[in-house]
């Protein structure tokens, strides 16, 4: 079966254009209009981003077409609703894995995936205190674990959401414990880096992103803080004399990193490598979900993203070369109030 090329990104869609082309059905759900119609809401997806889509003729009989997570090639015209791109999806087909680069549908990191592990496995070799350097060795050196390392997500929907993510966020995060350890007094660097490499570790079984980034049952009934713990752990029973206070204090940095109970953790901070790994967990996943939601907003004539759900604001995207110094009645990057701004 040969190979079509795939010509159509999501990121080049414009209002007004007639699309023709294959995309990854990442979500679907049957929903029903005011007048009881049934129609079709489909998340659709390739490597440079997702649009919603609609389907509002024969919305039970397509629904049967298709499930999520596969493969469907679009006959659509793309929509202005609500300041954002939508799909009104005319007729489609599902496709198969053969007649498509699988590639092009699913978002990767931008940097090189070897490269980025051999720089951490560079940091790993950097740690002089025997039992962390060979909790490392131990847990990098099995196979199954650094493969899922290199191919995990960082998490379903905040930030670094692709293929090799969550190595991508751990090396970003390590390389600024390293410039920490170097600025403030009194920092044990060892465990503070080998705190910052393992924070997240347990994301490679939380997380399954074969097609689409879901969390596993043990993701949803334990959690990635609890299975990083328990990883690390098993690592360090196969270790003769591992010091319990240093396993101990590891082990409240990957308990602790989410900073607040609310957010998940089972403590909070209470050491001077905890706090820090923790700050800078936070920092690197809010700068890239800001750089990402500046990179997808798709209105050419603002200078501000849509709203942001999660961070609960707009967020400026910087004026454009060449625009005048007006007044936008839709910039002032204040939450809307109640009933004012369309989809809040």
């Amino acid at each position: 079966m040969n190979v079509v090329e795939k010509t159509i990104y999501v990121k080049d869609i414009k209002t007004g254009d007639r699309v023709s082309e294959v995309f990854l059905a990442a979500d679907k759900n049957l929903a029903y209009s005011q007048k009881g119609s049934p129609y079709l809401n489909v998340r659709l997806k390739d490597r440079t981003g997702d649009v919603d889509g609609k389907i509002w003729e024969n919305a039970l009989a397509w629904d049967k077409a298709f499930k999520k997570g596969d493969l469907i090639r679009i006959q659509a015209r793309a929509l202005s609703f609500k300041n954002a791109i939508q799909l009104s999806i005319i007729e489609l087909r599902k496709v198969e894995d053969a007649e498509v680069e699988l590639a092009d549908f699913f978002p990767v990191a931008k940097g090189d995936r070897a490269v980025m592990f051999a720089e951490i496995l560079a940091y790993c070799q950097q740690v002089k205190t025997p039992c962390l350097s060979a909790l490392l060795l131990a847990l990098f050196q099995d196979e199954k674990i650094a493969a899922l390392f290199r191919r995990a997500p960082a998490a379903k929907g905040f930030h670094h959401i692709y293929i090799g993510g969550l190595l991508e966020h751990t090396l970003s995060v390590v390389r600024l414990l390293d410039r920490a350890a170097d600025h403030y007094a009194g920092i044990n660097r060892d465990l503070l880096i080998a705190g910052g490499i393992l924070h997240d570790i347990g994301k490679i079984f939380e997380l399954s992103y074969d097609r689409i980034v879901e969390y596993s049952d043990p993701g949803r009934l334990v959690g990635h803080i609890v299975m990083g713990v328990e990883m690390v752990d098993a690592k360090i029973a196969t270790i003769p004399d591992f010091p319990e206070q240093t396993a101990m204090e590891l082990r409240h940095i990957l308990l602790s990193h989410h900073g607040v109970l609310e957010y998940g953790s089972p403590k909070r901070p209470k050491t001077l490598e905890a706090l820090i790994v923790h700050y800078m967990d936070d920092l690197d996943a809010k700068v890239n979900a800001f750089q990402e939601t500046i990179r997808e907003a798709r209105d050419s004539e603002s200078d501000w993203t849509p709203y942001h759900r999660l961070f609960d604001r707009y967020i400026y995207k910087g004026r454009r070369q060449g625009d005048e110094e007006v007044e936008k009645p839709d910039a002032s990057g204040e939450p809307p109030s109640p009933g004012g701004i369309d989809g809040i």
